[in-house]
């Protein structure tokens, strides 16, 4: 709710500002924006950044020129620019695009925009990559929500919003400390979208936790999707912000997931499985392990030792497990171990725990698969061949005006957080297993600033999901007797 709530504020003041400046003079925005205290006009230090920004090096709001306080209160902001969008954490696929600035009011001030589902936020991402409060400010002060009409980047801090962006999101950096079933400590914060953004656990989150358990603990902690996003953006985004360095990689496969890699039959929810799924099909296995052979191998590229969890299901066979940590051993992890925790609760992960310790023990040596030097395309080209297996890359003329912007306002040092589908290593869902040859196109590349990275989009990438035919809600009531909530578990 807090980051639904900044972010809406940031969005409401873009086009209240812009209606400000269309609709008043210089005299009137000056004269609106900088009031008089105890008989002085007054500058707050919000407004004191901006002026330096302009290269205006004063305090004292009466030295400023005419031309000076026109250049102060018009941010001229370019609405054909404009990449800020509305959040909601609801699933309407209806409001993707709407127009706003329809009432009489607004003087016809419209313009098309829409709503991304708010996990989508930049200002989720910064809460799971900032270390500090103050960091957070900071990032949140550096977002670039459009240009002006000359290709200056807008900021927040450019709308006077950072500080109130802050106050409402000082509580939502402290983490939620909760428990297992079996009173293990558990830190839960922070939920960046794992396509448009890394999908990985605050930093914040990760400092406390090595906290507690004290130099000799081990802590674990999550990179959301396949590891060609989830992993790699933890190592080449999440690491080199927070300093951080992993001693080991848990790789999670399931026999069903790679007999579906295989060439098995497609997985839709609510539906039954379909019998290759359920039944011993080393055929499938075998030639759908090529995926976690690769996903190994990528971790490896960071020098970073790797231990595979299978996760047990009731259906897997004997021959099916052995084949997969064969294959595993193969492709260079450490351990290849059955995990039962589903069912045997931390008994059943007692094998892979000691495993993961054994590899977290080797001596490693990081790195990253890029230098942050290196141009923006050299960086995408890089996660596509080394990343996904590609062969390389297309960008359209959108994303290459978007390219020649970016590196023109020294954004192109930034990482790269790719924005593609979890189902394939391609940009294609529908191709599975292990592909090579393919060519990554690049629709268009839009910056988080404050995040720190800028992500291509790859193909067509929602922002916002759409309720299906039957939503799970159909399954939710409350028991009005005992307050009971029913259907959520």
């Amino acid at each position: 709710h807090a980051i639904t709530a900044a972010n809406n504020l940031l969005a409401a003041q873009i086009d209240a500002r812009m209606f400000h400046e269309a609709t008043q003079s210089d005299a009137a925005l000056w004269r609106r924006m900088v009031p008089k205290r105890g008989g002085k006009l007054y500058l707050s230090p919000i407004m004191i950044r901006r002026l330096k920004r302009l290269g205006i090096e004063k305090e004292n709001a009466e030295e400023l020129t005419a031309e000076e306080k026109s250049r102060f209160v018009r941010l001229d902001i370019d609405p054909a620019t404009i990449t800020w969008r509305r959040v909601i954490d609801t699933n309407d696929r209806f409001i993707r695009k709407i127009v706003v600035g329809c009432g009489p009011k607004e003087k016809e001030k419209i313009r098309y925009t829409g709503f991304d589902i708010t996990v989508a936020s930049e200002i989720m991402a910064i809460l799971a990559l900032a270390t500090s409060l103050s960091d957070m400010r900071e990032r949140f002060s550096r977002m670039v929500v459009a240009l002006d009409k000359k290709g200056n980047a807008v900021t927040a801090d450019d709308l006077g919003v950072t500080g109130a962006l802050a106050v409402l999101m000082k509580e939502a950096i402290k983490p939620n400390l909760m428990q297992t079933l079996e009173q293990t400590p558990m830190i839960v914060h922070a939920g960046p979208f794992a396509n448009i953004a890394h999908g990985n656990s605050s930093i914040v989150a990760d400092q406390i936790g090595l906290k507690m358990v004290g130099p000799d603990g081990y802590v674990i902690t999550e990179a959301g999707f396949g590891a060609d996003i989830g992993m790699e953006k933890f190592m080449n985004i999440k690491c080199r912000y927070s300093g951080l360095r992993p001693n080991c990689v848990v790789l999670v496969a399931t026999v069903r997931a790679l007999k579906m890699h295989g060439g098995g039959p497609k997985v839709v929810a609510g539906l039954p499985l379909a019998k290759e799924y359920k039944e011993e099909n080393l055929g499938l296995l075998d030639k759908g392990a090529c995926n976690m052979q690769h996903m190994i191998r990528l971790a490896r590229k960071f020098g970073v030792p790797v231990v595979v969890a299978l996760n047990k299901f009731p259906t897997d066979t004997e021959a099916e497990l052995k084949l997969l940590k064969k294959k595993a051993v193969e492709a260079g992890a450490e351990n290849a171990v059955v995990a039962d925790h589903w069912r045997d609760g931390g008994l059943g992960a007692k094998e892979l725990g000691e495993a993961v310790v054994k590899a977290a023990e080797k001596e490693g040596k990081f790195q990253f698969l890029y230098e942050l030097a290196l141009p923006i395309k050299d960086k995408i080209e890089t996660i596509v061949k080394e990343a996904y297996g590609g062969k390389g890359v297309s960008y359209s003329k959108l994303a290459e005006k978007q390219i020649k912007s970016y590196t023109k306002l020294g954004f192109d040092k930034l990482p790269i957080c790719m924005a593609k589908t979890q189902y394939s290593l391609s940009s294609d869902p529908n191709l599975k297993g292990a592909p090579t040859g393919f060519t990554i196109p690049i629709k268009e590349i839009r910056a988080s600033v404050g995040a720190g990275f800028l992500y291509p989009l790859i193909g067509e990438m929602s922002t916002m999901p759409g309720l299906g035919t039957r939503p799970a809600f159909y399954d939710i009531d409350i028991d009005t007797e005992t307050g009971k909530v029913i259907g959520l578990s």
